[in-house]
């Protein structure tokens, strides 16, 4: 998991007027033509989603402060209102909202506050207030995923949100710039620590928030929240979310996962926050032990859960140390030209995290038994995660991790590639064509699943390269340069991946 720590936004907040109101509700209105405006007695602007007005379940108004205003909000179940409460003189009445949509399902209106609270009140309004944003994305995700028979009881729902409100644990760490051990350094309240790999991270804070969550009397399904902090990649999240997954799995703990972004603009690092709260399995049901992380967005990686210990393919030892020795070997060699290829088109870094990979993985095999190759490659990845950074290292490890799964199921090396491919296509946006990494790897992969021919997959995957000379690029960096600039230049990570694949075939 590579982590970014520095902000590259080109625009100040202040000439984006990120924290006005008044620009979020003229913005969010031209991103959905069913809000409509409707002021508010004190001056507040309340932005109402007319297409949910007449859901059949309890509706769910957000009141954010100044600068907290967004439009992730629109994408929640359930979420019919907004509105900020700056010029409103102080907290907005919840009543003088419920007045304002005249909902006849119930409404609940949720919003930051100076403790955890819950009152109910006449008419089927219930007035709840949250300690921080990572609690209130969380009572959102929560509500908005309940069950339709409990999601239209009033009584239920306040249920939850009291249940919510005295039971749920967060934690909070961010990355900084400063080293410990040799490692970035990530921080989690008063302590920080050195960080090595996603899943040690995770793990430390899950154990900070269940400790305070054992000994039910009735089957509890754990809602987890998690939400990442000013800006961490999709990959970076979908890394977050499978971790946490695979740890509550681990320890049988039924669980519900949902995750959301969050921009603080008083402190720009970035991080991630995880909120757990404990509810009854009679209203809130757990994902299957099957389903992906997450329901909405994360597509598995391949499951974990394969025995990677057994295969349909045996390997020899002292083969695959030659071949994995013989393409580092290239690779290595080879750095000084894929730099030169990637400071004329890219970062300039490429050829340099594809050597350390390199490097890493000759020291990581050194004392491996390369017989038991899934189970090798499987740990290989965490080793990665680490020490190879950029876009290319975080899609060789989900390639990998994809890859040390299906070495273990499928019958060729053919077909394990095939089917790591087609995990990776779906974290990345990329296809053949858009000059990347996938030029090479899509023809090499077809070729050798459908006859196993290793140097006619060469030769297509060399092919693929040469063709990114003409290509114009449609992703990364390449794409802002002029197309006269990249002409006759092969994609540095294509080229990479080629010497590296040559060096192992041979």
């Amino acid at each position: 998991m590579a982590v970014v720590v520095e902000q590259t936004i080109p625009f100040t907040p202040q000439s984006l007027q990120l924290e006005s109101p008044e620009r979020w509700n003229k913005l969010i209105p031209l991103m959905r033509p069913a809000i409509r405006r409707q002021q508010l007695a004190h001056g507040a602007t309340l932005l109402v989603d007319t297409a949910r007005l007449q859901q059949d379940r309890i509706s769910v108004v957000v009141v954010e402060r100044s600068g907290g205003l967004t439009s992730k909000y629109l994408s929640i179940p359930g979420v019919v209102a907004i509105v900020c409460e700056q010029n409103a003189g102080g907290r907005l009445e919840a009543e003088e909202i419920a007045q304002a949509l005249k909902s006849e399902s119930g409404l609940v209106v949720a919003g930051l506050g100076k403790r955890r609270a819950v009152q109910q009140k006449s008419g089927g309004l219930i007035d709840v207030e949250l300690d921080s944003d990572l609690e209130l994305d969380h009572v959102l995700h929560l509500l908005g995923h309940l069950d339709k028979n409990v999601g239209t009881s009033i009584q239920q729902v306040t249920k939850i949100l009291e249940t919510f409100t005295t039971t749920a644990r967060t934690v909070h760490s961010t990355f900084h710039t400063q080293t410990v051990d040799s490692n970035p350094a990530i921080k989690r309240s008063d302590t920080t620590a050195g960080y090595e790999q996603a899943r040690h991270a995770v793990e430390r804070d899950l154990k900070t928030v269940l400790q305070a969550h054992s000994g039910h009397e009735s089957p509890v399904t754990y809602s987890v929240h998690y939400s990442d902090v000013n800006g961490l990649s999709k990959l970076e999240n979908y890394i977050l979310g499978y971790e946490i997954a695979n740890l509550l799995g681990s320890q049988s703990l039924p669980y519900s996962l949902s995750s959301s972004a969050l921009i603080q603009h008083e402190n720009l690092d970035r991080g991630f926050g995880i909120s757990i709260c404990p509810i009854s399995q009679s209203v809130l049901a757990p994902q299957p032990a099957s389903s992906a992380p997450l329901n909405d967005e994360v597509s598995s990686a391949s499951s974990s859960s394969n025995n990677l210990t057994s295969s349909k393919m045996t390997f020899d030892d002292a083969a695959m140390r030659a071949r994995i020795e013989s393409g580092c070997l290239a690779v290595i060699s080879e750095e000084p030209t894929i730099t030169k290829y990637d400071e004329i088109v890219g970062d300039g870094d490429c050829g340099y995290t594809l050597r350390d990979g390199a490097k890493q993985v000759q020291t990581f095999i050194k004392d491996k038994d390369l017989s038991k190759l899934p189970h090798v490659v499987s740990d290989l990845v965490h080793d990665l995660e680490v020490n190879m950074g950029g876009t290319s290292g975080a899609l060789y490890c989900i390639f990998l991790t994809a890859f040390s799964s299906a070495l273990a199921t499928e019958n060729t090396i053919g077909e394990a590639l095939d089917t790591a491919l087609q995990q990776l296509l779906k974290y990345t946006r990329a296809r053949l064509g858009d000059r990347t990494m996938l030029d090479c790897l899509i023809p090499f992969v077809d070729v050798l699943t459908k006859n196993g021919d290793a140097s006619k997959a060469l030769a297509a995957a060399s092919e693929g390269v040469d063709r990114t000379k003409d290509l114009k690029a449609s992703l990364g960096r390449s794409t802002y340069l002029d197309e006269s600039a990249t002409k006759g230049v092969p994609d540095p990570g294509a080229y990479g991946l080629l010497v590296l694949l040559k060096g192992m075939c041979v």
